[in-house]
């Protein structure tokens, strides 16, 4: 019997995410999602950007995300090279 062989995909490095939802979240909630930086934007969106561990750490990032209620409107991997916008920059 042969094995599978192991994946071979960096999945388990710290990438920089954008997670959008539906709603202002007061800045204060940071501290809850792993010191990520939180901004607003001007049509009702809160945005939820910086790195995230691995995998399983944005999953659980999604899931506070869930447990709080708030509707999910995309998650983005970016360039890390990125600048992350001031909340009063156009998105």
């Amino acid at each position: 019997m042969s094995e599978t062989p192991a994946p071979t995909g960096k999945w388990n490095e710290a990438r920089r995410y954008e997670i959008r939802i539906k709603g202002h979240l007061d800045t204060r909630w940071a501290a809850w999602f792993d010191g990520l930086t939180l901004t607003h934007d001007g049509d009702g969106m809160t945005f939820i950007d910086g790195q995230v561990v691995d995998q399983a750490a944005l999953h659980g990032l999604l899931q506070k995300i869930r447990d709080l209620g708030l509707p999910l409107v995309s998650v983005t991997q970016v360039d890390p090279d990125q600048p992350i916008l001031p909340a009063s920059a156009p998105r």
